[in-house]
């Protein structure tokens, strides 16, 4: 049975991972769609109304590629994870339902109409489409975060005589405290990824010396919601989440930095290797008091280490929640860095000509994504050993119908798949992306020097 549960870990993992690779450039692009035809309209700019054209194209590669791998997620629930279905069935099918009802079809109905009724829609029509794209997607974002949110911290049930939850207080789910800041940190973050990606594109056309009108209004674009959402996600939405940690689930907090011993006045760690077997950070370089002060606004106050907890109620993997919480803070710092002296060049119009800079630029898109990624790990490796924290445990939850050899099938079957898609993916995006917006006559346009 443990192996398994760690095959049904292992395949929740890959398909939820490689899933969400595309909802957060989708969820990013929508807000930038909408901000390039709001500049379009106030502009009379035809150029912007190009370049959202362009993006939407690539926002609905995105957007199948997300539909085709979201649906083996939901399966999942009663293949894998039967026994956590039956628990919480009750619960976590609200949000489920309302996410498919409501947000995608309002989100995948008015994308049709973008793509593909401009003509019949005008100018302030085709904008209300790409309004309505951008609140169907972040009103599904907040379904999905709102559903993980009860899983991490549950409100709004009880349980009955059978074992099973049921909501009790529909509006104390739905407006989990856990779930607003967790929702802004991960919105936040998808613009970061679709701002990168925005901007890599125009690095691109400038190096390549091809679409300069379109690349300049990319780099622009991109670099100024790249810094903003940057800086938000650290704070104040970063800062409160760690605070929901901190107060909600403390022995995730002590594992997630380190803290092996409880301590007043405790240190922040910057980088350091946990040493399982004797319980303490190896060459830790560190900043002393910072965590007392950043989780509880005073330098002596005391945070409760692992040595507080008992050893059963720890995160399964401290290591690698360890390491994917810092790598996600330390690749945050590197976009506020790297956007921020995009705008200085910006503000010194040598942007256009600091070839090592467009570089840097053009080659930082993965990197959003790697940040992303390392953030649901710290969340999802930090909740465990719980599958609904304080409530069911991740042992209690998998099938025990389904065998680690089934499993295992139907994991290297996703992931020759996906392997599949990837190619397809990456095919149809770079054709666009060479293709570039609709052609114009920039011969008579001037060049912007910035």
């Amino acid at each position: 049975m443990e192996t398994a549960l760690t095959v049904h870990r292992l395949q929740f993992a890959f398909t939820i991972t490689y899933h969400y690779l595309f909802p957060q450039l989708t969820m990013g692009l929508a807000l930038l769609i909408v901000i390039m035809k709001a500049l379009a309209l106030r502009k009379n700019d035809e150029f912007y109304h190009r370049s959202a054209r362009f993006w939407a194209k690539i926002f609905a590669i995105n957007f199948a590629m997300g539909v085709v791998t979201g649906i083996p997620m939901e399966f999942q629930f009663g293949t894998n994870w039967a026994r956590f279905s039956t628990f919480a069935g009750g619960i976590i099918g609200q949000t489920l339902a309302m996410e498919g009802v409501f947000a995608f079809f309002l989100e995948s109905s008015f994308l049709g109409l973008f793509l593909f009724g401009e003509k019949r829609l005008g100018p302030r029509g085709h904008f209300l489409a790409a309004l309505m794209v951008f609140i169907g997607s972040w009103l599904s974002g907040y379904f999905i975060i709102v559903t993980n949110a009860w899983m991490q911290h549950p409100v709004g049930y009880e349980i009955d005589a059978q074992g099973r939850v049921h909501l009790v207080d529909f509006w104390a789910f739905l407006l989990n405290p856990w779930a607003f800041w967790q929702y802004w940190h991960t919105m936040l973050g998808a613009v970061v990824t679709s701002s990168f990606v925005v901007a890599a594109v125009g690095a691109f056309y400038k190096l390549t010396g091809r679409n300069e009108i379109y690349a300049d209004r990319f780099l622009r674009l991109g670099l100024m919601t790249a810094a903003l959402a940057s800086v938000l996600v650290a704070f104040p939405t970063g800062d409160m989440q760690g605070k929901n940690v901190a107060r909600y689930q403390p022995v995730t907090l002590a594992a997630m930095e380190g803290l092996f011993e409880t301590k007043e006045g405790a240190e922040l760690i910057l980088i350091g290797q946990p040493d399982m077997e004797n319980l303490r950070i190896d060459n830790p370089i560190h900043i002393p008091k910072l965590l007392s002060f950043l989780t509880y606004h005073r330098w002596e106050a005391e945070v409760k280490g692992l040595d507080a907890f008992p050893r059963e109620d720890w995160p399964d993997n401290i290591p690698l929640l360890y390491y994917a919480y810092h790598i996600m803070v330390g690749l945050g710092t590197i976009f506020i860095a790297v956007t921020a002296l995009g705008l200085f060049l910006w503000w010194r119009k040598s942007l256009s000509h600091s070839r090592w800079y467009l570089w840097i630029l053009m080659l930082s898109f993965p990197f959003p994504y790697i940040a992303n990624t390392a953030g649901w790990l710290t969340a999802e490796l930090g909740r465990q050993p719980w599958l609904v924290y304080g409530l069911l445990r991740t042992a209690e939850g998998a099938s025990p119908e389904v065998s680690g050899g089934n499993a295992l099938f139907t994991l290297i079957g996703f992931m020759g798949i996906y392997a599949a898609l990837s190619l397809l993916f990456v095919f149809l995006v770079m054709r666009e992306v060479m293709h570039g917006p609709d052609p114009v006559q920039q011969a008579a346009i001037p060049k912007d020097r910035s």
